[in-house]
Formats: structure tokens, C-alpha cells, sequence
């Protein structure tokens, strides 16, 4: 069993809800995004920086990250995890195969 934590861009929230379960029912402990549930204007700068910390929190603790990178698309926040799944040398898996 891996502990492996989701990184995808919320415009893909289903596709992030789909691929955690499936590497759940593989067998692996999968760490997911936390959903807002107001609009981002609404949060703190203080509220939006934990939940950015709690995230790299995850990946910390992981073995691996799994990019949800639908139609090749990784955005900056996420481009972010990786390098920082990277640096703690962290497996990262993807979704769709990248291009070097």
C-alpha cells in the first residue's frame, strides 16, 4: 500500500473525485484536495495560506503525488507540488503521459 496524494486543478474536481477513489480501491491510502465550499474571494489570505501549507503537508507525508493533469493541463499551483514532491524525492505519477 502506497500513501499517495491527489494535486490537480479543481476545474477537474470530478476527474480528482474518480482517480481518488479508483487508487483507493487499489488498495492505496490517497490523501485528496480539500474542496472549498464558498467562493475564493471569500477566504482569508490566512485561510488560503493553511490550506495551501495542509497540502504540502500531504505531500510530505506521502510516497507519491498523482497529477491530474487533464488534456495535458497543470497549472501553476500544481506545477508547484511537483517540484516540491521533486525535492523531497517523491514519486510523481501522472494521469495523461507528459511531454519532455
Amino acid at each position: 500500500m502506497k500513501i499517495i496524494t491527489i494535486c490537480g486543478s479543481l476545474k477537474f474536481e470530478a476527474d480528482i473525485k474518480q482517480y481518488t477513489e479508483r487508487l483507493a480501491l487499489e488498495g492505496n491510502c490517497v490523501l485528496s484536495i480539500i474542496y472549498p465550499v464558498k467562493a475564493k474571494e471569500e477566504y482569508t489570505h490566512e485561510e488560503i495560506d493553511l490550506l495551501h501549507k495542509e497540502h504540502f503537508m500531504k505531500i510530505q507525508l506521502s510516497d507519491s503525488i498523482f497529477v491530474v493533469n487533464k488534456h495535458g493541463y497543470i497549472g501553476n499551483a500544481v506545477k508547484d507540488e511537483i517540484a516540491y514532491a521533486q525535492k523531497l524525492n517523491k514519486e510523481v505519477l501522472y494521469l495523461e503521459n507528459i511531454q519532455s
